[in-house]
């Protein structure tokens, strides 16, 4: 997807913004020393998140550490900037992953070589995990990756009354800590629940504690090398409480489990039902293996059914919560069922077991559903590629451009004001060197402030163009804005619009009125200022548009019509302090056919210019 989608390295998203995130850490790492304090990272009023008062300590505190490590050590390596690297490591993630469920396939669940690849292989085109890719979920699929190695090394433990795999459950420990550090108490939940039940049933509780005993004392190892990841535990799940992080996912049924799910979205497959049909034969051959297994006693069955069990309670917990609390819930409950993937898909192909019976009817009902799984996992992982080729979120040239404002002596500070999260998280990673505010909580460590900033950092449809040399234009879409200027003001989105839309293909932006569309307008100065307003855009249905001041005189109206153009209004004046200019319309807003929303003028820009005296 990201060979079709561009012709140099970038970064692309179906709609999260981690990407950026991880990048700016990755960046901090790369770029800046511990105790550096200048630009950005000292920023205290900003970046104050819990006990960390500066950027870089929240990096290696709280935050998802290990995925910008891991970029900020390849970009070293490489040569590359974090934006080159973010997504391509996040696919890299998805194929380290597959190795741990072969094993797990192969060492806990008693598979044979060749129904072990075949998983491994489900794995690796699984919509499950390519939608972690398609938001670049990097932490998601290191947590999965340790997790493979605890429940392993757990259950060979067992078996290996002897067995020396500290080192094993060490590492894991510490890929855990340093990505999804809030996931450690429950990391060891299926497979010492697995081992408790065997252990209840044998009546070996002594053996039980030196078990648990074995798999504990190799975290000290970890926890002393990832020290601050155990100190900022407490104030991780603090934040989790806090914030409702995600969106809702759809839930999954058996056929979900397996990965039929139609794509992007992980919606089930609707048309003629379909979804019903294949969650039944999943459960209806589950069902059919696991009491094959239990009339010949074979012990893997219950170590990949236990290891299943607890995951699937806790999915379900949380499928419930979400569906009756207005939390993301089930954000959380697709997390959960993610990180736990690689153990227990060995347990949802259990069927595959059916193939050894020596019976010629079940072995073609195993080849034709092997099949079928592996193609749609196959369809569904592709559209998500398909959509993630021509990805509505994307490290675009004009996005690159951003990095100049380093590089500018005269800019000592800026205001972020770009309309869209993608585009302020990316605006903060390359202007790291440089202080910034924001007018919004941005994201974790970019909180709202008041805005010092010498300059505003604007970019999306609505452009203020003071008089003189106080806007630089950085490319058609940013501009930096003179804060200082004696003709500055801001402007922003008011009632009567709705939310922007964007082509991926071509870039352009836009958004519809409603009715009478409002804009707000800051005058910092003391003086009013008088403002050209030009509208760039198309009418659904000819009508008339005048642009109406605080003070109620309305402009000459213009005609607008379905073909688009530019109609500049005569000046408007603008008095200090805050006011609205709304853009009246002589005509309702109508809903056309097919959409669901009443419809008045797309905008593709709008120019505020401060008329010169």
């Amino acid at each position: 997807p990201y060979a079709w989608a561009s012709r140099g390295l970038t970064t692309l998203s179906l709609a999260s913004c981690d990407a950026a995130d991880y990048a700016g850490g990755a960046r901090t790492l790369m770029e800046f020393a511990r105790a550096d304090r200048g630009g950005f990272l000292g920023l205290t009023e900003v970046v104050r998140v819990m006990s960390a008062d500066n950027f870089f300590d929240y990096w290696t505190r709280l935050n998802h550490f290990t995925p910008a490590a891991l970029i900020a050590f390849n970009g070293s390596v490489l040569r590359c900037a974090p934006h080159e690297l973010t997504g391509l490591v996040t696919l890299v993630l998805l194929a380290t992953t597959l190795p741990g469920v072969f094993w797990t396939a192969r060492a806990v669940a008693g598979f044979s070589s060749t129904a072990s690849l075949w998983v491994a292989a489900l794995c690796g085109v699984s919509p499950l995990l390519w939608y972690a890719v398609g938001h670049v979920a990097m932490g998601q699929l290191l947590a999965a990756q340790a997790i493979a190695l605890l429940t392993w090394a757990g259950v060979a433990q067992w078996r290996a009354k002897r067995a020396r795999l500290g080192g094993v459950l060490a590492l894991g420990y510490a890929l855990l800590l340093g990505s999804y550090n809030f996931m450690l108490l429950g990391a060891l939940v299926p497979v010492g629940f697995c081992i408790l039940v065997i252990a209840v049933w044998r009546g070996e509780g002594r053996r039980f504690a030196r078990w648990i005993a074995a798999l504990l004392l190799p975290l000290a190892l970890a926890g002393g090398i990832f020290f601050e990841r155990i100190a900022g535990l407490v104030e991780r799940f603090q934040l989790l409480d806090r914030y409702d992080f995600g969106w809702r996912i759809p839930v999954l049924g058996p056929d979900g489990w397996l990965g039929l799910v139609s794509g992007p979205e992980l919606r089930a497959w609707e048309f003629f039902n379909l979804h019903r049909g294949l969650a039944l034969l999943v459960a209806a051959m589950l069902a059919w293996a696991f009491v094959r297994a239990a009339r010949e006693h074979r012990r893997a069955a219950w170590v990949a059914g236990g290891l299943a069990l607890p995951v699937l309670a806790g999915y379900a917990l949380l499928t419930v919560r979400g569906e009756t609390a207005t939390s993301n819930s089930s954000y959380n409950a697709y997390k959960l069922f993610a990180v736990f993937y690689p153990v227990t898909l060995p347990a949802f192909c259990w069927w595959l077991t059916l193939r050894g019976s020596r019976r010629l009817t079940e072995w073609m009902v195993v080849a034709a559903a092997a099949g079928v799984v592996l193609l749609g996992n196959a369809i569904g992982s592709g559209m998500i590629g398909v959509r993630l080729a021509t990805a509505p979120f994307s490290v675009d040239g004009e996005l690159r451009q951003l990095r100049k404002i380093e590089a500018m002596p005269d800019v000592k500070s800026v205001n972020v004001l770009l309309p869209d999260m993608w585009s302020r998280l990316w605006a903060n990673a390359f202007l790291l060197r440089t202080p910034q505010y924001f007018a919004t909580d941005t994201y974790e460590a970019r909180w709202h402030t008041p805005l010092r900033g010498d300059w505003d950092l604007t970019g999306g449809i609505l452009a203020v163009k003071p008089t003189g040399d106080a806007r630089r234009q950085l490319s058609p879409r940013f501009a930096l804005v003179d804060t200082r200027a004696p003709t500055f003001l801001r402007a922003g989105f008011g009632d009567g619009w709705h939310e922007e839309e964007r082509d991926p293909k071509s870039g352009a932006t836009w958004r519809w009125t409603k009715a009478d569309a409002a804009l707000r307008i800051e005058n910092p100065q003391r003086t009013p200022l008088r403002v050209v307003v030009t509208l760039d855009g198309w009418s659904f249905g000819e009508r008339e548009l005048t642009a109406v001041g605080a003070d109620g005189v309305a402009t000459p109206a213009q005609s607008l019509g379905a073909q688009r153009v530019r109609t500049k209004f005569t000046t408007v004046t603008v008095p200090p302090g805050g006011s609205v200019i709304t853009l009246r319309s002589t005509r309702a807003a109508a809903t056309p056919p097919g959409e669901t929303r009443a419809l008045g003028v797309c905008v593709f820009g709008i120019e505020l210019a401060v008329a010169r005296e």
